[in-house]
């Protein structure tokens, strides 16, 4: 997994992400996508992709990304855990 850029962690990771929300898989199938999510960084695998490998790398901060983030803080379906990030994220940014 070292060798997996940005980009193919936070593909790997959406996936697993996607399993555990998913009702037809077994908890055993779960439980492995918990444990592979956590080898490839968590939630740290989705944000702050940074690096010559990063999706988009060279543009500067985007403010898309910023703009999701803003969006994570109303959004109702959000956890609270990643609100909290997207809160962290917009205020080292000064975008909050």
């Amino acid at each position: 997994m070292s060798d997996m850029t940005a980009e193919d962690r936070s593909n790997a990771a959406t996936g697993h992400k996607a399993n555990l929300s998913n009702p037809n898989t077994s908890e055993e199938s779960k439980q492995n996508s918990k444990r592979e999510l956590e080898a490839l960084g968590g939630e740290d695998a989705f944000y702050g992709k940074k690096g010559d490998d990063a999706p988009g790398a060279g543009m500067g901060e985007n403010s898309r990304v910023l703009g999701g983030h803003k969006a994570t803080l109303s959004n109702p379906n959000t956890s609270d855990e990643a609100k909290a990030h997207s809160e962290q994220v917009l205020k080292e940014n000064n975008a909050l």
